[in-house]
């Protein structure tokens, strides 16, 4: 039986390098497991990554910083748009205080029934905090945080599109959504899986806004990824989308830590097909305790080690 179990990560097109290692690690207080570089193209740009306690794949927030390659995008509609992120439900107000103690501003909004936190990365991504009882992920105590008030992971993806009905379809049909939608006012509200927490979509029907851009850009999101935890059931997903038509899918891609499909859905929204790699994921080349220590690269990049760092901006972790 094909399935989508539940999310995987996030990626984002942030702006400057340090601002986001200081924005999730010294205010969000999560956990800095990774310092690599991009995949793709011939730009050396670094791959941040920021988890849980545990690195669990559904808490991994990860990000590519692109200001000092002077490539910025336009967040608007056709595109996700908010990075939902799940805390305790009792730990609002403590984060509340904390957010607004560093200078961001934040927001109440009420969705769904519950009160939630809005707020803003340095290079403009929204945040949502949505608090939750029985999450049972274990977040990261860093700088300050305590533990009964630290990050589970992650809650789910926001995506604005002017039109929401192919993007209902295409979650039923080819990503597994359970049955029933939750709707309010111009929000409707999806669950991808059957894990316990971290999957919800959220589709905010946006008919005002620009379309928004889908390349490499600071301040845009660029893709959510879901766990489909097994190769073979990520090859017989991918064949289930592509028999429904939607072609617009990638080969299977090595990401060193996981493995990889990509798909442009009808939100214009880039999803992720996503498995740990089945040869250690984030512990193949840093044990537990040294995560995120030491500047990683994938074997094919490893010869332009030195010319790499020479070119990318210095980071205090």
């Amino acid at each position: 039986m094909t399935y989508v179990q539940g999310s995987h990560h996030v990626t984002l097109s942030v702006a400057d390098a340090q601002e986001d290692v200081d924005f999730h690690v010294k205010v969000l207080g999560m956990r800095f497991i990774k310092r690599t570089v991009l995949f793709d193209g011939a730009l050396p740009i670094y791959h941040l990554y920021y988890a849980n306690a545990a690195g669990d794949p559904s808490s991994v927030v990860t990000t590519f910083p692109w200001a000092q390659a002077g490539f910025y995008g336009k967040r608007g509609t056709n595109q996700a748009r908010e990075v939902l992120l799940s805390v305790p439900d009792h730990s609002l107000d403590y984060w509340h205080d904390r957010l607004t103690g560093h200078d961001i501003e934040v927001t109440n909004v009420e969705r769904f029934g519950k009160r939630r936190l809005a707020f803003h990365h340095p290079s403009g991504i929204e945040y949502v905090m949505v608090g939750n009882s029985g999450d049972e992920r274990i977040g990261h105590p860093g700088y300050g945080v305590p533990q009964e008030h630290a990050i589970h992971g992650i809650h789910g993806v926001g995506v604005h599109m002017a039109t929401p009905d192919r993007m209902v379809e295409f979650a039923g049909e080819s990503f597994f959504a359970q049955d029933g939608l939750t709707e309010e006012g111009s929000v409707i509200g999806l669950q991808i899986g059957d894990a316990k927490h971290g999957n919800h979509l959220e589709i905010t029907v946006n008919r005002s806004d620009d379309q928004g851009t889908w390349g490499y850009g600071a301040g845009t999101y660029h893709h959510f990824a879901w766990n489909l935890d097994t190769l073979d059931n990520q090859d017989a997903v991918k064949f289930e989308i592509e028999g429904r038509g939607y072609t617009d899918i990638s080969e299977l891609k090595d990401r060193k830590y996981f493995k990889s499909v990509y798909v442009r859905t009808p939100s214009g929204a880039l999803f992720e097909l996503a498995v740990t790699h089945p040869d250690g994921g984030w512990t193949c080349d840093e044990s537990p305790h040294e995560l995120g220590t030491r500047f990683q690269l994938p074997e094919q990049f490893e010869h332009r080690r030195e010319e790499l760092l020479g070119r990318l901006e210095p980071i205090d972790i």
